[in-house]
């Protein structure tokens, strides 16, 4: 057999041909005998208790199989794991919006109907905490002790006395995930057993919180999620209607389909939170930093605790002896906020690298030189050093790529017509883990042809999994790719990570290729032969005429790699233009360079990469979710009035990733990229605009009224 190594190649997505024919099946496009059809109805005051719930009458309209409430549901365990609460445990209500009760009917259409004819009645809470800048002043310490102030020096006193300071608050507003396919469950009992088809990014994680949360044992609930169209953190953690879905196919005896509709899910499923973040930098003339502080204010939801760590990448990004990093938070009636594409790092970069943008305008320096003058040579924040860091290099490849010496360090000298053109710059980074996972891989020999199947209960967001770890079991295998089938998204096979916190690639691949390296030398110990040159999987299945042959691989992290600190890093340039007459702004170009180890399939990876950028831009200029703090709704509640960036916001694109060798990270040298797509897009974008118009806009997103 011709030998091909297939990682490393751009080769297109093995699921693509089922996604562009809709032969894909997504959670609902099970199909089950019998079906009924669930819809939540919710809260619609933000504080309070419900007095009553009158579903005598909708117990009666056509079709209505069930109405299910605090007063009829079956004791579920709150602290099962699954987010958000609203699991109808009771009559309180902590926000607009909380699921209160759930119709199943034999349509859809029959069950919304119903659903819009319940009667609620409340009695009020006194004081509703909707305004989230009127209670900042109150704002405290958080209860996690990861998010205990962060001391390094001190700070306050370096930045009094330095010759050079900045300091500046930066806003960014509350977002949502909006994956293209809403969160939607088909909840299917075969006896004291269910079967959850449902998104989920973390199949196992979405298991155990169901089963603990519907008082059964892990084993009893299967997690079935083959596909999934998208979920950017909030299909991550598993929300109240995953187990709403069993309930209602339980009381009802009947296979039951809950899907939630796009109003729904802005107060169902998580958000980003709103946050300020003050950054105060203190700097010699020559632009060496010698004191850096971070400091968010933030909210979170009354009965649980979520914040994200907006200050993180502010501990490493930059090599300064002192250093504050601290959070404050204030408790509010809305619904608990989630990881989001880059948890704290796109947030805090849009902070910290407009501030450093800032500075450098101030010393009237390159900002690319002001950040490689503070460069660390080692993690500021363990003293570990770096498995590998590409900071320099992505800047330095992407300045030459992109054509910064373009760039006028004026601000608002670049004008074409009623355009001003600017470009602007900035980093980010995010962790690089592994976490442990098993694959199985599966040999079958039928004449001369041998076929493998590997079998891993990892998820598939459309980022390109099944592409990935097919090349991995080919190269692994020595077989070619078409006789390779990956199965993924069911809890009954190996156990493994999930689809976040880029940990997903590292976890899978390296689980995968151990269990082909197993099984190789399982078969070279079964031959008890001696090979000049080691042999494949495959030659040896011929070779030892064995119809069958199966393994299964459990992988972590080398023990080595805590020594070391491991981050994917980037550098992200923006061309804007804005119109001077009208405010708005185009991106016209922009460029992500990235250093993130070894790149299993550049293709899917660019468009990873490509994707968060495109979220980065919406951070920057449209994104926004506002609450109507009177009654604690969001006024913004469809894609008609929460605007993401759609092909004529964005111009030409694109990624280059610079040749990274890390073997320290985990033994394929393979760092995460999902997250990392989106951090310090913001803050580039918002750079060139202050370069295009010389106004600077702290505010996201930076929309015309904002620069007119």
């Amino acid at each position: 057999m011709e030998d091909k190594k297939n990682i490393g190649k751009a080769i297109t997505r093995i699921d693509g041909l089922l996604k562009v024919t809709g032969k894909a099946t997504y959670a609902t496009d099970y199909p089950a005998r019998n079906m009924a059809y669930a819809v939540l109805f919710k809260s619609t005051i933000a504080a309070g208790r419900i007095t009553s719930i009158n579903t005598s009458e909708i117990k009666t309209l056509p079709g209505v199989l069930e109405v299910v409430t605090h007063e009829n549901v079956p004791k579920l365990n709150v602290k099962g794991g699954l987010r958000g609460g609203a699991l109808l445990q009771g009559p309180e209500v902590y926000f607009y919006g909380q699921h209160i009760g759930i119709v199943v009917a034999e349509t859809f259409e029959q069950a919304t109907h119903a659903a819009k004819m319940v009667k609620v009645t409340y009695t009020p809470g006194n004081d509703p905490k909707t305004d989230f800048e009127k209670l900042m002043p109150g704002a405290v310490m958080p209860k996690g002790k990861e998010l205990a102030d962060h001391h390094r020096g001190d700070a306050q006193s370096a930045f009094n006395s330095a010759e050079v300071k900045f300091e500046g608050t930066y806003h960014t507003p509350i977002e949502h995930h909006h994956p293209m396919e809403p969160h939607s469950t088909v909840a299917v009992w075969e006896g004291d057993k269910v079967i959850l088809y449902n998104g989920s990014q973390v199949i196992n994680g979405a298991q155990n919180s169901a089963a603990a949360t519907l008082n059964l044992k892990p084993e009893q609930v299967r997690i079935v999620s083959p596909f999934i169209g998208g979920g950017f953190g909030s299909k991550g953690g598993q929300w109240a209607n995953l187990a709403l879905a069993a309930v209602a196919a339980k009381v009802t005896g009947r296979p039951v389909k809950l899907t939630l509709t796009r109003q729904q899910m802005f107060n169902s499923v998580g958000l980003r939170q709103q946050n300020f973040q003050k950054i105060s930098l203190g700097a010699t003339r020559e632009g060496k930093l010698i004191s850096l502080s971070h400091e968010t204010t933030t909210h979170t939801a009354i009965q649980d605790e979520y914040i994200e760590g907006c200050g993180e990448g502010a501990k490493i990004m930059y090599d300064t002896p002192n250093l504050l990093v601290s959070y404050r938070v204030v408790p509010m009636n809305i619904i608990l906020p989630t990881y989001t594409r880059g948890p704290g790092h796109s947030t805090g970069s849009f902070a910290l690298e407009c501030a450093m943008d800032e500075l450098a305008h101030q010393l009237g320096m390159d900002p690319i030189v002001l950040r490689l003058k503070n460069q660390p040579e080692k993690d500021p924040s363990s003293g570990k050093p770096w498995s590998s860091r590409a900071t320099v290099k992505c800047l330095q490849e992407g300045a030459k790529a992109f054509g910064w010496e373009k760039r006028k360090q004026q601000p608002a000298q670049n004008k074409v017509g009623d355009d001003l053109i600017g470009y602007g710059v900035a980093c980010g980074t995010y962790p690089a883990r592994q976490r442990p996972s098993s694959a199985t891989v599966q040999l079958i020999r039928s004449g001369k042809i041998i076929n493998a199947v590997v079998s891993i209960a990892a998820s598939d967001l459309g980022t390109g999994t099944f592409t990935i770890l097919t090349q991995t079991a080919a190269d692994g295998l020595g077989m070619p790719l078409e006789n390779v089938t990956v199965k993924l998204g069911d809890s009954d096979l190996p156990p493994a990570a999930g689809s976040v916190g880029s940990v997903g690639a590292a976890s899978f691949a390296n689980a995968v290729n151990d269990a082909c390296e197993k099984i190789t030398n399982e078969l070279l110990t079964k031959s008890g032969k001696q090979f000049f040159v080691r042999p494949t999987a495959y030659q040896l299945m011929q070779s030892e005429q064995l119809t069958t042959f199966e393994t299964r691989a459990d992988a972590k992290a080398p023990e080595t790699a805590a020594e070391y600190s491991s981050h994917s890093f980037n550098a992200n340039f923006a061309e804007v233009r804005v119109n001077s007459l009208t405010g708005m702004v185009k991106v016209t170009r922009f460029l992500a360079v990235v250093g993130a180890g070894k790149i299993l399939n550049p293709k899917t990876a660019r468009s990873q990469i490509i994707g968060g950028n495109t979220w980065g831009v919406g951070m920057a200029l449209s994104e926004e979710s506002l609450i109507d703090p009177r009654w604690g709704n969001f006024a913004t509640r469809s894609l008609a009035d929460y605007h993401v960036p759609v092909n004529m916001d964005v111009g030409y694109m694109d990624a280059i990733f610079v040749n990274e060798n890390d073997s320290f990270v985990n033994k394929m040298g393979i760092k995460g990229i999902g997250e990392v797509g989106i951090v310090g897009v913001a803050a580039a974008v918002a750079n060139a605009i202050f370069n295009a118009t010389g106004k600077r806009v702290r505010n996201a997103p930076i929309t015309p009224d904002k620069l007119l």
